[in-house]
């Protein structure tokens, strides 16, 4: 566009940068739409799976950490949610670190 200098290589130029950014946050939004999801689905399974006592931990919990807890099999996560809860674990990491038994997920986008 600079070397030719013309208005129709100006605008395939700006076109060009157009479509990059639809493709990229095209991306994004799939990305967080998807977390979105599973903050739903995971705070669904922790009501069913935590004890009533245990249960006031999961609004406390951050999206990394139940994008990390589901992962984790239904028998191991009312540990890792006490765990998480003390302070024990804080980060993603440190939670898919002490999952023991893994459940996959292949439907991540």
């Amino acid at each position: 566009a600079f070397r030719a200098g013309t208005l129709a290589a100006g605008w395939a130029a700006v076109v060009a940068v157009a479509i990059l950014a639809a493709v990229f946050l095209s991306r994004v939004m799939s990305l967080r739409t998807q977390d979105r999801v599973i903050r739903l689905e995971e705070r669904l399974r922790l009501t069913r799976l935590l004890p009533t006592a245990q249960q006031s931990a999961i609004g406390q919990l951050t999206l990394g950490q139940l994008v990390a807890l589901r992962f984790a099999s239904d028998a191991e996560v009312p540990d890792l949610v006490r765990q998480v809860a003390a302070g024990e674990l804080t980060a993603k990491d440190e939670i898919k670190r002490a999952i023991r038994d893994w459940r996959g997920d292949t439907l991540r986008v």
